[in-house]
């Protein structure tokens, strides 16, 4: 469980960082169900936007107890995983991600998620870690994107410069197994992995359910699989509590 410390830092810098780590086994089996699922889908060797659209032996993760209980914590009882994405940043060709705010791209009303980011391999510096501004969530409001379409970016729209100083940024470096939750209005980002090492991240994307997941809105982002307007909804703990989501299995 976060102590009121870590929830009162959540909630001052819209990230932290727990004392819980990913048991071992459980480890090798996410690295074992990505090396299968790459095996399967090569042109996801970098980054999977949508894992469970694909394969969900994703979800058995999502349900590990200890991480709901957290998230729980910060967003309520009531929970949905919408998605889980996979940053597998191999070595000497992993994509930067620009930076951005996850709401800039998401479906859901009002805005309010938990992302749980999990390191597969130790997240460092030189292979491309997290960045993050902290406190840039407290206004709760998304601020100004621009598209960026140059070749190696992760992501299309990344915030304007005049939004933030790069200056202020702070690396979550993570041994394999730690993990970091972050705030849906968290600005942050990464870098391209230049190193030897691959950075394997996985993150579960968790939702409060007084939001809505919005198909109206998603079926304009994505195509196919990716649509955000074709994503299946879980319950995975708690009831629906705005008694307007949409859990129909999709993929």
């Amino acid at each position: 469980m976060l102590t009121p410390d870590q929830i009162d830092y959540y909630h001052q810098n819209g990230y932290v960082t727990p004392d819980y780590r990913v048991p071992n086994e459980i480890l090798d089996d996410i690295r074992f169900t990505h090396d299968r699922f790459i095996e399967k889908y090569p042109q996801f060797v970098d980054y999977c936007p949508a894992s469970l659209a694909y394969d969900t032996a994703f979800l058995n993760f999502a349900r590990i107890p200890e991480i709901l209980d957290m998230v729980a914590q910060l967003i309520g009882d009531d929970i949905a995983l919408w998605n889980s994405s996979f940053f597998a940043k191999p070595a000497k060709v992993g994509t930067k991600t620009p930076w951005h705010q996850d709401g800039e791209y998401w479906p859901i009303r009002p805005l309010a998620t938990c992302t749980v980011w999990i390191a597969v391999d130790a997240s460092k510096p030189e292979n491309g870690c997290l960045r993050v501004i902290p406190g840039s969530h407290q206004s709760k409001r998304l601020a100004e994107h621009q598209e960026n379409t140059a070749p190696g970016l992760a992501l299309s729209l990344e915030l304007k410069k005049s939004e933030f100083n790069e200056n202020d940024a702070h690396d979550i470096i993570l041994e394999p197994g730690q993990i970091s939750l972050h705030d849906v209005f968290l600005f942050h980002g990464s870098e391209a992995n230049h190193s030897e090492n691959s950075r394997r991240g996985m993150t579960l994307r968790y939702m409060p359910t007084t939001s809505v997941y919005d198909r109206e809105i998603g079926k304009a982002r994505g195509e196919g699989r990716l649509n955000m307007g074709e994503r299946t909804l879980y319950l995975v703990r708690g009831k629906d509590a705005s008694g307007k989501n949409d859990f129909r299995v999709r993929y």
